[in-house]
């Protein structure tokens, strides 16, 4: 059995809300079982912890129990002729790059950050660059074991309690515990990815190449000027890529280059200093344009490259705020949303546009859906940044569309269950024992 000890500063990525929790750190599956029912006696309400590097309070449960995976990350089982690998829930995606990659396999999808873990990716059905191939991670999981807060061991898959396998892809962990997970792998032929950048001139642009790119390129993602005005609204680099089918398996030894070593002075996160960041973004863009051969880590994580890069924001933290809009809204929300950033002043040097495919997301609680994607950090200046996202959920409201719980710290219960009609339904499989901070602030009626 492991014991929950008492945590006074326990923070998600986003670093907006710092609360009191009771932490446990198994470091076996078998000590799991035992976790969750001495949690439960002592009358906590549980969640599962990773890597923490959801923005807002889905990963956070204010005075409860946190159970953190990262020391139960064994892979079980990898059979090479079929894809398919078991692997315990807190083990990393940047652990398992180091193995499967020397072997031919690769994620079948990734988020822009390897430090994350297999549980916490399942649980919130995380994307990547190739959502247009092959949509989320959750298609790709074949089954996975789930503790539920009596002790019951669960085995889930499609055919296996598929309502409840349901719930738990994408179910933010409040279904259970997730304690291993199945996932079939891609095979590849190198540890290289044949990229190309382009910059483009406008958001209409960016809706041109990304159509003529998503039959050519398993991997697409853009960055996006969020300060730029006029007939520049919108303009970015846009990025495309695909496995190179020649060269070295050894993957790189990852990016970081720097880690800062403290918070910011708030001041130095400013609309000028994000302005001048843009430009000089945009300028390089254009002067590394073109296609290269780049390594795997440069191509999928190039936040990685700066270590605790959060602290950018300062103490007060940061703000992500991520929406999908449906195809038949998606080019006039978009530069909605860009342009009432750009007239607030309140910009992001992080700001993502992409589009989604067609491919259902096997989630009651899965984020993406066709159409297009736009994802921005904000400093949190209070009261101004919070006006600002009320602002675009009337756009995305409007369109038809949603944000992502993964990044979300602040939206209301009335936006949530807008934007996920089938939350009643994922309500019945809510675990008892289990919650979180978003949980009780969205499930509101």
């Amino acid at each position: 059995m492991t014991k929950f000890s008492r945590q006074d500063d326990f923070r998600s990525w986003g670093s907006v809300i710092k609360a009191r929790h009771h932490v446990a750190y198994p470091i076996w599956r078998d000590q799991l079982k035992a976790t969750v029912l001495n949690g439960r006696q002592e009358g906590l309400f549980l969640l599962g912890a990773g890597l923490r590097r959801s923005y807002g309070d889905s990963g956070l449960n204010p005075g409860g129990g946190m159970i953190d995976m990262t020391g139960v990350d064994k892979i079980i089982h990898f059979d090479p002729q079929t894809r398919v690998l078991r692997a315990e829930a807190g083990i990393s995606f940047d652990s398992l790059l180091q193995i499967i990659v020397r072997q031919g396999f690769f994620l079948p999808v990734t988020p822009g950050t390897r430090f994350v873990t297999l549980g916490g990716a399942v649980a919130n059905d995380v994307h990547g660059k190739n959502h247009h191939i092959n949509g989320t991670i959750g298609r790709w999981v074949r089954r996975l074991g789930l503790l539920r807060s009596n002790g019951e061991e669960l085995e889930l898959s499609s055919t296996m309690k598929p309502d409840l396998f349901a719930a738990t892809i994408g179910g933010l962990g409040l279904t259970g515990l997730i304690t291993w997970v199945e996932l079939e792998l891609l095979a590849v032929e190198s540890a290289m990815i044949d990229a190309e950048k382009i910059p483009f001139e406008n958001i209409d642009s960016f809706f041109t190449l990304a159509k003529e790119s998503e039959h050519r390129y398993d991997y697409t993602v853009s960055w996006v000027d969020c300060l730029a005005r006029g007939a520049s609204l919108g303009r970015g680099v846009f990025s495309r890529g695909n496995h190179a089918k020649h060269g070295s398996r050894l993957p790189d030894n990852g990016n970081t280059k720097f880690t800062f070593p403290m918070n910011l002075p708030r001041f130095a996160m400013n609309s000028y200093s994000i302005k001048i960041f843009n430009e000089l973004y945009y300028w390089n863009g254009k002067r590394k344009a073109g296609p290269a051969r780049i390594g795997l880590h440069p191509f999928f994580y190039p936040l990685d490259s700066i270590g605790r890069w959060n602290r950018l924001y300062g103490r007060g933290g940061m703000y992500q705020y991520q929406s999908v809009v449906p195809p038949n809204a998606q080019v006039d929300a978009s530069r909605a949303m860009l342009k009432a950033i750009s007239d607030s002043g309140q910009g992001s040097f992080l700001a993502v546009l992409k589009t989604f495919g067609s491919a259902k997301s096997p989630g009651l609680l899965s984020f993406p859906k066709e159409g297009t994607t736009l994802a921005l950090d904000f400093p949190n200046y209070g009261e101004d940044t919070l006006k600002l996202m009320e602002k675009l959920d009337a756009i995305v409201l409007e369109a038809g569309g949603r944000l992502y719980p993964a990044k979300d710290g602040r939206m209301s219960a009335e936006m949530f269950q807008k934007g996920y009609p089938a939350w009643e339904e994922f309500a019945k499989h809510v675990d008892n024992g289990f919650s979180s901070h978003f949980w009780r602030r969205v499930s509101q009626i």
